[in-house]
């Protein structure tokens, strides 16, 4: 399994880190597009849209992201706006109220909800990488450093159960180590970025990383409520070793819409 799990993310790093600095913008658009129709597809059973509903929803979830990841190539598109504002409050006010209340969509509201989901997050892959490569990877590093240091961190002090009923894993020791990682991390980033930050501020940022992190481990927690509510352990099977696309993609659904908004607020 551990062969496995390193040989499937070797491959899914390599592939990704080409296609972000050397793909044509529109191949990079379809790619994505791609992915927001295989976590789409994951997404119809987790919350039991079947058979051609379930399809259909796929086709114009993948259709939506491309016509708006398009749009998001140029400046100062109002749908891309809305849209990172639409993601930033269901993840900041909608999803802490989820989580405490447990609650179980149905087909229906779990369609909408989908797409608060997957469509900002797929417009905000396209968008901030249209801004520089650099910034995008800069985020998603962040993400990752959340993870990675949630789990050593937890697994050295963790004593408390962050959430025990949802991921009876996840500490809040975790929690506070992902916050000190990312912080420093992601000062660390501010410095070498040099001029390009300069319309952010340090105190600002200060400020933000904290909820970049809470958000970071607000669409881990939900992804996981989900799962369990539909009982199965995986979103899927695609990628050997490490589940489904959503499995992967979990805490970049409720950050990177903060990340776009941020930089469409900082001018970049």
């Amino acid at each position: 399994m551990l062969k496995q799990r390193v040989l499937t993310a070797i491959a899914l790093i390599a592939g990704f880190l080409g296609a972000l600095f050397y793909s044509p913008d529109m191949l990079w658009l379809a790619l994505i597009a791609v992915v927001a129709a295989v976590a789409a597809r994951e997404w119809t059973a987790l919350v039991g849209l079947k058979g051609a509903v379930a399809w259909a929803y796929v086709a114009v979830t993948a259709t939506a992201c491309a016509v708006l990841g398009y749009l998001a190539m140029g400046e100062g598109c109002n749908s891309t706006v809305l849209l990172y504002l639409a993601g930033v409050a269901f993840w900041t006010l909608c999803v802490p109220l989820w989580l405490r209340a447990r609650w179980v969509a149905g087909p229906v509201a779990g369609a909408l909800t989908g797409w608060l989901v997957l469509l900002p997050v797929a417009v905000a892959l396209v968008h901030l990488r249209t801004i520089d490569p650099w910034l995008l990877l800069s985020a998603m590093a962040l993400v990752w450093v959340a993870d990675i240091a949630a789990y050593f961190s937890g697994r050295a002090f963790g004593r408390v159960k962050l959430a025990p009923s949802i991921s009876p894993g996840k500490t809040r020791e975790g929690a506070y180590g992902a916050l000190l990682g990312v912080f420093l991390c992601g000062m660390a980033f501010f410095a070498l970025a040099g001029e390009a930050a300069l319309d952010l501020g340090w105190m600002t940022l200060a400020l933000l990383l904290p909820v970049f992190t809470v958000l970071s481990i607000e669409g881990d927690l939900f992804e996981s409520l989900l799962k369990r509510q539909a009982g199965v352990k995986d979103s899927g099977s695609l990628l050997p070793g490490h589940g489904g696309v959503l499995d992967r993609i979990d805490s970049l659904t409720s950050t990177m819409p903060l990340v776009g908004l941020i930089a469409l607020w900082a001018g970049w």
